[in-house]
């Protein structure tokens, strides 16, 4: 929670996964820290990076956060994509969605989704921080490269069950 209380929770504030019509918020942890054991383990020693950023002070300015925001960003994307949007599933499924229910346009897009093997994070990017400039490049870069990744990083997609395969198909 370090440097993000002055950089993205500001913005996260600001959207229906802070304050929304139903008063059920989701927090931090929810959508960044995963809750079955083993894959919360990676995750926590995955943070040890980060504490060791905090240390030299690579985002502790608005400015020093901005200027790396993109890389950030496609992390967490690469994450999400490559873990079927896990953390958005503890909530939200296809499964329980009546999309009768739903706006027209929603559940067309929704079906869509599900018809092509798409997860959360390919359409919901921003949909709890403000996405950075050319986010929309930015995604489709890190989707293009999903598989080319050092040894370190095909150790935690293995240890957090990520499907990189799957990914790589749905892209």
């Amino acid at each position: 929670c370090h440097e993000m209380r002055d950089n993205v929770f500001v913005e996260y504030r600001k959207t229906v996964h802070y304050s929304n019509k139903t008063g059920v918020r989701a927090s931090c942890p929810d959508c960044h820290v995963p809750k079955e054991w083993s894959h919360k383990v990676v995750r926590k020693i995955q943070a040890s990076n980060e504490l060791y950023h905090k240390a030299l002070g690579s985002i502790d300015t608005p400015e020093k956060f901005n200027a790396k925001r993109i890389e950030l960003s496609k992390s967490v994307w690469r994450a999400m994509k490559t873990t079927d949007s896990r953390e958005c599933r503890n909530c939200h499924k296809f499964d329980y969605m009546d999309l009768s229910l739903q706006e027209p346009r929603a559940s067309g897009l929704h079906q869509t989704a599900l018809n092509q093997g798409k997860t959360c994070i390919d359409c919901h990017q921003g949909i709890a921080h403000k996405l950075p400039p050319k986010a929309a490049d930015a995604y489709q870069d890190m989707l293009a490269h999903i598989d080319q990744v050092g040894p370190v990083q095909k150790l935690i997609d293995f240890l957090q069950g990520a499907d990189v395969e799957k990914a790589k198909a749905a892209r």
